[in-house]
């Protein structure tokens, strides 16, 4: 008897991406400069006269191009905990629910979830003022002061000064604006 298809499709997964031998000359770190030997060859260099001082070899100007390598593949140790969800599946139906619950749904769930919480958290937070006397007045000055931040200007500059001016501005208006009033 066969074994259900969730554990040949696991299997199947499994076995792919395990390498049962490994060497260490190959999959433990990528190759190097160092990594091989070379004899030194001297070439025997041309006559003086052959030289010209203002001339740059066309091989410094364009180098040829490296071949470019492959980083290694990843550890996919989320497999063991994959295939674990997945042996109790009934059909493959039941594996590609199972596959898009944990690989879609949930990340997208908790990046919203987590986006939510820190616009939530600014928004709760965007009237807090350093100054005043509550407790979270003087916590925000004490962590001002921890990370020797400079306190901004906790006075507007372009509010009057003391009462009797802005008393004066408002009768000023007042008496402009209103005195004509009961003769229209």
């Amino acid at each position: 008897m066969s074994a259900p298809a969730p554990l040949e499709v696991a299997s199947t997964i499994q076995s792919a991406s395990i390498e049962p031998n490994p060497s260490p000359k190959h999959d433990v770190n990528p190759s190097t400069a160092a990594s091989g030997k070379e004899p030194v060859t001297i070439a025997s260099s041309p006559p003086p006269s052959d030289i010209e001082s203002d001339e740059v070899p066309l091989s410094v100007l364009r180098p040829a191009p490296r071949p470019h390598h492959l980083p290694p593949l990843p550890d996919l140790r989320f497999e063991q905990s994959y295939l674990k969800s997945i042996e109790k599946a009934q059909s493959g139906w039941g594996v590609a629910y199972i596959t898009l619950r944990d690989q879609l749904l949930l990340p997208l769930l908790q990046g919203t979830l987590w986006t939510l919480l820190l616009t939530g958290w600014r928004f709760w937070n965007r009237e807090s003022q350093l100054a005043g006397q509550s407790v979270g007045a003087r916590v925000r000055r004490w962590w001002w002061s921890v990370n020797d931040w400079n306190l901004p200007s906790l006075r507007r500059h372009d509010v009057a000064a003391d009462l009797k001016d802005v008393s004066i501005r408002f009768m000023r208006y007042y008496v402009a604006e209103f005195a004509n009033a009961g003769s229209d």
